[in-house]
């Protein structure tokens, strides 16, 4: 705002400047001094104009925080907790251990970002259908539950730098593995509401039955069960379950375009995503998400998983 309003002072100066210019050269002093003043009135409309659109900006962002749509990095600090809703069902991203404590990659990373603004974490349970719902009323502050960014879901919140990367993959029994697209033909797949899989499957294979459900706790249910044939979400979770579930192959390990998946905040908290980017840089030059993957997803996905086929540093996609 103090840029608009230096700006729009210098154009006064300037077109005082001018027209006087003009007027040592005229003979017409009347004139001179009429043109001055037109000019000076213009350059302070216009001043008046850029003072009132960045007052206009700031009270805008101030209003929303006001409204309960979201909380300020400065009223998180001054709370003392920071509100992040992560999945607790979802293992090894976010899910919760015997003790009741909550574990896995995204938790890891809640807790770095707790530590580092100086306050305590308040973990928030959330399904993949309610993730943009939550931050976007400013049920929590910051949504790290596996959230892979699209323009769909761009257009109800702001991404951070992400922090992963994934496709899709499918999932289904030893005694029928689907290997293909084409093997799902006259089958029913299940899928999560509110995922990539279920908006991927409904734009490209409209044909395909699909199966949804709000947890993927009940999806994996519904397939152990045999109540579809099959299971798709991001290949890195069904590559995991799959390891920790003999007797299912997945079958299709990578399906569509890699995707990235990031940190979310409500549409113009600005303050809380700059700190969320500045926060994704730093911990690249420590290699962070590596310690992160070593500690929590190492053990799931085997030696001959190589960590940067998910992992990603500082922000940068390879």
């Amino acid at each position: 705002m103090k840029k608009s309003v230096f700006a729009a002072f210098t154009a006064i100066v300037a077109a005082a400047s001018l027209a006087a210019c003009g007027a040592s050269s005229t003979p017409d002093a009347t004139t001179a001094a009429a043109t001055t003043a037109a000019a000076t009135k213009a350059a302070t409309e216009a001043a008046s104009d850029a003072t009132t659109a960045a007052a206009t900006e700031a009270a805008a962002e101030t209003s929303a925080a006001a409204s309960g749509n979201f909380r300020t990095l400065d009223e998180i600090k001054q709370s003392g907790t920071v509100k992040i809703g992560v999945f607790s069902d979802k293992a090894p991203f976010g899910y919760v251990d015997d003790k009741g404590e909550y574990q896995g990659y995204d938790v890891y990373y809640a807790h770095r970002i707790a530590d580092d603004l100086g306050v305590n974490v308040e973990f928030t349970s959330l399904d993949p259908a309610s993730r943009v719902e939550y931050v976007a009323t400013g049920k929590v502050d910051i949504v790290l539950a596996n959230f892979t960014v699209t323009p769909e879901r761009q257009e109800q919140v702001d991404f951070a730098l992400p922090y992963m990367k994934v496709a899709l993959g499918v999932v289904s029994p030893d005694s029928a593995v689907i290997s293909s697209i084409d093997e799902l033909k006259d089958k029913t797949l299940i899928v999560a509401k509110g995922t990539t899989a279920e908006t991927y499957f409904e734009k490209n294979y409209p044909e395909i039955k699909l199966q949804k459900y709000d947890a993927y706790a009940d999806a994996y249910n519904a397939l152990l069960d045999g109540r579809g044939d099959a299971f798709s979400t991001d290949n890195t979770e069904v590559i995991a379950w799959a390891k920790a579930n003999p007797g299912f192959t997945v079958g299709i390990e990578t399906l569509g375009d890699y995707d990235t998946i990031a940190a979310a905040v409500a549409k113009g908290n600005s303050t809380v995503l700059d700190f969320l980017n500045d926060e994704i840089k730093t911990l690249g030059e420590e290699n962070f998400f590596h310690k992160d993957y070593d500690e929590t997803l190492k053990a799931v996905f085997g030696e001959d998983t190589n960590p940067d086929s998910m992992v990603v540093e500082g922000g940068v996609v390879d």
